[in-house]
């Protein structure tokens, strides 16, 4: 039987860590996921109003097709910014991309990232010249380990989910024969993740143990198709994003990791109401580091990874702003 893993985080993965830097003044944050080593890599760009870096270079047909990172930062286009730090600490550990090694020509890092907007969060954004999401980034690059907080805390940590706190949410789930899924989502929603008029998680049919309360819905009770229940009331664009990563020790290709990314989109619409908008600037990261051979039919094992993502991906939404909301309780 399929559990989460001992940490019930991505790093659960074996060779995954992540790390995060916060500043409480401007109510910002930046997460950033961190293989051992370099891997495939794929991505799905599902809402109206993204903000991307190097998203491209994980198409089909690309030369480098992986990463050596994967960033998301606070602060709207600012906060793209960030993966420059992630950059400069994996420069000084000298890895990256070179197509031909040459002596005193460093490597490229490869570090594809996605930003959320929450420079409207009353945080002071008077920052001057200079924003601090490089310096952020750099400080959740030297911190990145295998254990890291939920809530309000890296890129989620100035994030609102509708009318909830948003924040970071991370799950995982170990198959029978030890094939390992992770994800971890920094949720800034425009919709609602509760069922209307109830405490219930939309991903409550996916909770395993009570990790996001255990509460469930009033079978008793139907609700009206156009109700979004606790959504946000006036989005704007760039506003409202869910970033997601999902990690897998499977040895997908390139190709196998984009199809994952597609069918991990599903966890969110499971999470989330209403999703992927024209304000919304969804995006899901996949990342493959082939520590373990597929057996068997490989679309059938695919297809497995794809939905292990997709549910593991809904109970990391919930699991986020679940945490977010105790937080800010016990303030």
């Amino acid at each position: 039987m399929a559990m989460p893993g001992a940490r019930n985080l991505i790093t659960d993965v074996p060779g995954i860590r992540v790390g995060q830097a916060e500043d409480a003044g401007v109510r910002s944050g930046v997460t950033v996921i961190l293989p051992d080593d370099f891997c495939v890599g794929a991505v799905a760009v599902a809402g109206g109003g993204p903000g991307t870096r190097e998203t491209d270079l994980l198409g089909g047909g690309r030369l480098v097709g992986g990463a050596h990172a994967i960033c998301l930062a606070g602060g709207s286009a600012f906060g793209l910014a960030a993966a420059d730090g992630v950059m400069a600490g994996l420069k000084a550990a000298g890895r990256g991309f070179a197509l031909v090694p040459r002596p005193g020509v460093p490597p490229t890092p490869i570090v594809p990232a996605a930003i959320l907007y929450d420079l409207a969060n009353g945080g002071d954004k008077d920052w001057g010249d200079t924003a601090p999401y490089a310096a952020l980034g750099r400080r959740a690059y030297d911190t990145a380990s295998e254990t890291f907080r939920l809530g309000r805390a890296g890129a989620g940590t100035g994030a609102r989910a509708g009318l909830a706190p948003g924040g970071t949410g991370s799950a995982s789930i170990v198959a029978s024969d030890g094939l390992t899924v992770g994800a971890l989502a920094a949720v800034n929603s425009f919709g609602s993740v509760r069922v209307p008029a109830s405490e219930a998680f939309w991903a409550w049919p996916y909770e395993i143990g009570g990790e996001f309360g255990g509460k469930r819905p009033d079978p008793s009770r139907s609700f009206d198709p156009e109700d979004w229940g606790a959504a946000k009331a006036n989005p704007a664009p760039r506003e409202n994003t869910t970033l997601a990563c999902i990690a897998t020790d499977a040895d997908l290709t390139r190709e196998e990791a984009e199809r994952v990314a597609q069918m991990a989109l599903a966890g969110m619409a499971r999470a989330i109401r209403p999703v992927f908008a024209p304000t919304d600037g969804d995006v899901i990261f996949v990342l493959a580091t082939a520590r373990r051979p597929l057996v068997g039919a490989r679309p059938l094992q695919v297809a497995r990874i794809g939905e292990l993502a997709a549910s593991t991906l809904a109970r990391s939404i919930a699991r986020g702003v679940y945490e977010a909301e105790h937080q800010e309780l016990g303030a």
